[in-house]
């Protein structure tokens, strides 16, 4: 570990222990690539913090490092900028976004599809609630290219809800007058969530992905009945 990255006290700083400073569950373990450097998901997972508390502008590199025991120089040991850091996070939270909807797209009929990919988007922002709300309201600091790639990213997530809900449209499914417009108020119910969710709440991720599916087949035309044996068949 490099000079810059020890103690104020001159000893190393474990990575577990940078972990450890962070508040229990802002960011699981596992949630940033495989390739990340220890030191460097703590610098992430801590931007995270930071970035959901006082939001990208207000925060500075010394929030960032000195909630891990770090100096301010250290971040630019890894990253090249507050503005990188702030790409890694949104870059790695549509990824694994999109990951957890396209875990759900092997289903055949559209309805258990559809219930299975909102169902999915829901309870993957919700339980991942912080990330996702610097994803969703820091996107304006991104630079061009990176925002691009973002924005990139986040259309693949329409594009996998309103392929499923144009096949259940073919199919007879649902009665959906404009697809895109039903696409993009499904997704914005599960993203809006961000704002208000609360891991100790009354709902969890799971209840509240179940309700949302249940709204989104609602509307998109599928009928009382429909939407019951979907929901037996989809939990088996």
């Amino acid at each position: 570990m490099p000079t810059s990255e020890r103690r104020r006290g001159g000893g190393r700083h474990p990575a577990g222990a940078l972990l450890a400073a962070l508040e229990p569950g802002s960011v699981p373990d596992g949630f940033w690539r495989e390739d990340t450097a220890p030191v460097a998901r703590a610098l992430l997972s801590s931007a995270v913090r930071c970035f959901a508390g006082k939001g990208f502008h207000a925060t500075t590199t010394r929030d960032i490092t000195a909630a891990i025991g770090l100096s301010p120089g250290a971040l630019y040991v890894h990253f090249a900028s507050k503005e990188e850091v702030l790409f890694e996070v949104a870059r790695t939270g549509h990824e694994r976004a999109l990951e957890a909807l396209r875990a759900r797209a092997g289903e055949r009929d559209s309805r258990q599809l559809v219930r299975g990919l909102v169902t999915a988007h829901v309870t993957w922002h919700a339980r991942h609630h912080t990330v996702a709300r610097v994803c969703q309201y820091e996107l304006a600091a991104l630079a061009p290219e990176h925002l691009d790639a973002v924005l990139d990213l986040r259309q693949r997530f329409a594009a996998e809800l309103r392929a499923a809900v144009e096949r259940g449209t073919r199919e007879g499914a649902f009665d959906v007058p404009d697809v895109n417009r039903a696409v993009r108020a499904i997704l914005s119910l599960g993203i809006d969530l961000v704002r208000w969710y609360r891991l100790d709440g009354a709902d969890s991720p799971e209840d509240l992905g179940d309700f949302y599916a249940d709204l989104a087949l609602r509307m998109i035309g599928s009928s009382r009945a429909e939407r019951q044996d979907s929901t037996r068949i989809w939990k088996g």
